[in-house]
């Protein structure tokens, strides 16, 4: 859109967050009610731009702002969003280059059986090895993977690398629980999800039972028909699932207790606060409650003190992960005899 004899840059906004207000008007297409949202981003000349290519490219930015902001609002160019925009151009160079040379590295983090203290299966999360930079975590460049599509060729490559750890695994040290995948929701609205996981479960030799896949509660409830759908297919090949950062995606009860998922994950953000936050501590009752009584498994991150270990033990929650036990380690650092480890889930426990 391009404005002219406007008096003041603010006026810009106004019309935007008009535009936005005709836009979430639900209209009827064939039958069914349609709502558009509309991420809006503003440059303004001369400012921002004195030539239509730099003003676009600004205006693309704040766009993108917008859209991290929640979506469906306005954003104003700034000098700092260009310098963002740099680095993300070059987060998404690097991330090329790390596919291409073997730069990605899985990290391990140990689930443990809140009763016996064993060790019921691990969490893959993956890093990158960057040149200069060091080990990246994923909270530096998992976004861009996301705006970008990389996250579907990386998620490939985490699944694969994880499937095949997983078998060595189980050649090793005999049976264990699984390993768990997070899937992100790029991948999964992906067409070739279900072809990517039969390929990479027939190729590595994993049985299906061994592999969780995490879909966080945002993702599954984008579209919880299709959702619906395409989890009943994973089911069917056998592969275990799980709702990530379960309690912080709004999940419709109704779409919860249809989904065949086998756990849900309680996200860190209710456990960093326990005992001593009342709020937390009524959430995470409410969640195990509910879980359990729709006959799911229940798995708490981010445990870290033994206070938290405490509570969460006094709720019934089934299994514990976190620095309590061990960080994230690489399959190569693993103390030998991790996978039939006990832990002390009773009394204060030092990491591995």
């Amino acid at each position: 859109m391009l404005l002219t004899d406007i008096a003041h840059a603010d006026d810009a906004g106004r019309i935007a967050e008009k535009t936005i207000d005709i836009l979430t008007q639900p209209f009827t297409l064939e039958g069914n009610d349609i709502v558009i949202t509309a991420s809006i981003g503003i440059s303004v000349y001369p400012n921002d731009g004195k030539d239509s290519h730099t003003l676009l490219m600004n205006a693309d930015s704040a766009m993108y702002l917008a859209k991290e902001r929640g979506k469906n609002n306005y954003q104003f160019y700034t000098l700092a969003m260009t310098e963002r925009s740099l680095e993300r151009m070059t987060i998404e160079r690097g991330l090329r280059h790390a596919l291409a040379h073997d730069e990605l590295r899985l990290h391990y983090q140990p689930q443990i059986d809140s009763g016996s203290g064993r060790v019921v299966g691990v969490e893959a999360l993956v890093r990158w090895q960057h040149p200069e930079w060091g080990l990246v975590y994923p909270d530096r460049f998992i976004s861009v993977a996301e705006e970008t599509g990389l996250i579907v060729p990386i998620g490939a490559w985490v699944l694969r690398t994880a499937c095949q750890q997983a078998k060595a695994w189980l050649e090793t040290h005999g049976p264990f629980n699984c390993v768990a995948v997070n899937v992100s929701p790029r991948q999964f609205m992906e067409t070739n999800l279900l072809q990517t996981i039969n390929q990479t479960l027939a190729e590595t030799g994993l049985p299906p039972g061994a592999l969780e896949l995490e879909i966080t509660e945002s993702a599954v409830m984008q579209d919880p028909e299709n959702t619906l759908q395409v989890l009943h297919q994973l089911q069917q090949l056998g592969v275990r699932l799980s709702i990530d950062d379960f309690g912080t995606g709004y999940s419709s009860l109704t779409y919860l207790r249809r989904f065949p998922v086998q756990s849900v994950k309680i996200d860190r953000s209710f456990v960093i606060d326990l005992p001593d936050d009342e709020g937390s501590k009524t959430l995470v009752r409410a969640i195990i409650a509910l879980a359990h009584e729709l006959k799911l498994f229940v798995v708490a991150e981010g445990v870290e003190t033994a206070a938290q270990l405490s509570f969460l033990k006094s709720q019934q929650c089934d299994s514990l992960q976190g620095y309590m036990f061990s960080k994230p380690v690489d399959a190569e650092l693993l103390k030998p005899g991790l996978m039939s480890a006990e832990f002390d889930t009773s009394a204060s426990n030092q990491p591995i």
